[in-house]
């Protein structure tokens, strides 16, 4: 008998620098309901977060910017888990998934990251950008997977969600004349258009 179908495929998403190997943005994922049997708080289930302390999560974060850094393809297996990363400026972008995922489902993950900050930051996809504009990213991160689950993977789709209104919608101030002349010449307007009303009715 198969074994049971999960649609969680992402252990963790990782933003890390290449310079210093420090943690930009990082986000582990456990499967939302673990299997009949297991105990509570477990990690010795298929899926299960195997680094649940921040020490564990640094260590396998070092880990894995040291094996990646002189690497010349996108998919390794590191610690018994499918790694895919692109390098983005100074910025590492890596997805996780167990040993057993379908690798061009996770690399399918790490290019619309890479795309949909593309679009959002118009190209400038950097370490700097990246933290200025966290919120953009944990926002599209959480539009591409959310809890394990990958739930969209066209960028242009993720980053029109994602993206903030464009200045040009915003009123321009700068135009308005407040100025005692501007009042009345508004107040004048208005009651024009009051009585134009009033008329129509």
């Amino acid at each position: 008998m198969p074994g049971s179908m999960s649609l969680f495929s992402v252990n963790a998403v990782l933003l890390m620098s290449a310079d210093d190997g420090s943690r930009i943005f990082a986000k582990y994922y456990s499967p939302p309901h673990p299997p009949a049997g297991a105990a509570p708080n477990s990690t010795d289930y298929p899926g299960a977060n195997p680094y649940p302390t921040v020490k564990e999560q640094k260590a396998f974060e070092q880990g894995l910017l040291e094996k990646t850094n002189k690497q010349t393809s996108d998919v390794i297996l590191y610690d018994n888990r499918i790694v895919v990363f692109k390098m983005e400026s100074d910025v590492m972008l890596y997805v996780v998934g167990s040993a057993d995922e379908n690798e061009v489902l996770l690399y399918n993950v790490v290019l619309s990251l890479r795309d949909a900050l593309g679009i959002l930051f118009k190209g400038a996809t950097d370490k700097r950008t990246i933290v200025e504009n966290y919120d953009l990213v944990a926002l599209a991160i959480d539009e591409i997977i959310d809890d394990g689950i990958i739930l969209e993977t066209d960028p242009v789709l993720i980053s029109s969600r994602v993206s903030r209104a464009p200045q040009a919608d915003a009123p321009n101030l700068k135009s308005i004349d407040l100025s005692e002349q501007g009042l009345l010449n508004a107040w004048e307007l208005g009651k024009r258009r009051l009585a134009e009303g009033l008329r129509q009715m």
